[in-house]
């Protein structure tokens, strides 16, 4: 893997709106975004005051512009900050963790409403009506309930980012994280594409979870969430 590939995962919001999910990006040469009933994800050409004129442009009302980016943003006048954290970019290839009393199954339009209220359960980060539209998702359910599920987000050039990987509270402990995570990176590999994933700095858990499973921490970004300044 070469360092001008890897290098599109320091901006990996702008890399993917310019190369595999360039027909998703909403915007211009300054500024781009995801549509919002994906995900509020969106990035600009720089940190100029131009570029941020321009993502301004794009948002209207109490829209969110949620940035990762491998500095400290430095908001100008015009914007309010609703979230500013570190979050950790992981890479590799989860190993295979089968599962002997579950099945995964894979998830569409019918299963928003429950893939919605999962989400809003366990907070695995921004989940809207159309973000199953961004890749595979799978689940698992118990008594016909969803009760864990992950799926695909951002694809920056050859890499896929695997997101929303939840399990309910009352089924933890049962290996599904680990189940979907290695499931959905096989998916990902067998198109020869490269896994990787973000997860708040904060979340010591997951991260212990993921590095048990063989991936590891390749940077820090930083993650920014703005709207327009009434």
């Amino acid at each position: 893997m070469s360092d001008s590939n890897l290098a599109l995962l320091d901006r990996p919001i702008w890399s993917a709106l310019t190369t595999s999910q360039k027909h998703l990006a909403e915007g211009g040469a300054r500024a781009l975004r995801y549509p919002v009933d994906m995900t509020p994800f969106a990035d600009m050409a720089d940190m100029s005051a131009t570029s941020f004129a321009a993502l301004g442009d794009i948002l209207s009302g109490s829209q969110v512009a949620a940035l990762f980016t491998p500095e400290a943003v430095d908001v100008p006048a015009g914007f309010k900050v609703v979230l500013a954290e570190t979050g950790e970019q992981m890479i590799g290839s989860p190993a295979d963790s089968p599962l002997r009393d579950a099945e995964i199954v894979t998830l569409g339009a019918a299963d928003v409403p429950a893939m919605m209220a999962l989400t809003e359960l366990t907070k695995p980060g921004p989940f809207a009506a159309r973000t199953y539209e961004l890749g595979t998702f799978l689940g698992i359910r118990a008594d016909g309930e969803l009760v864990a599920m992950a799926g695909e987000r951002m694809k920056p050039g050859n890499f896929t980012e695997m997101t929303a990987v939840c399990v309910h509270p009352e089924h933890r402990g049962r290996g599904y994280a680990q189940a979907l995570l290695a499931a959905i990176a096989r998916q990902i590999e067998a198109r020869d594409e490269i896994p990787f994933l973000h997860v708040f700095s904060s979340n010591a858990s997951a991260i212990a979870l993921y590095q048990r499973q063989g991936m590891a921490i390749r940077r820090r970004l930083h993650v920014t969430a703005l709207m327009k300044q009434e």
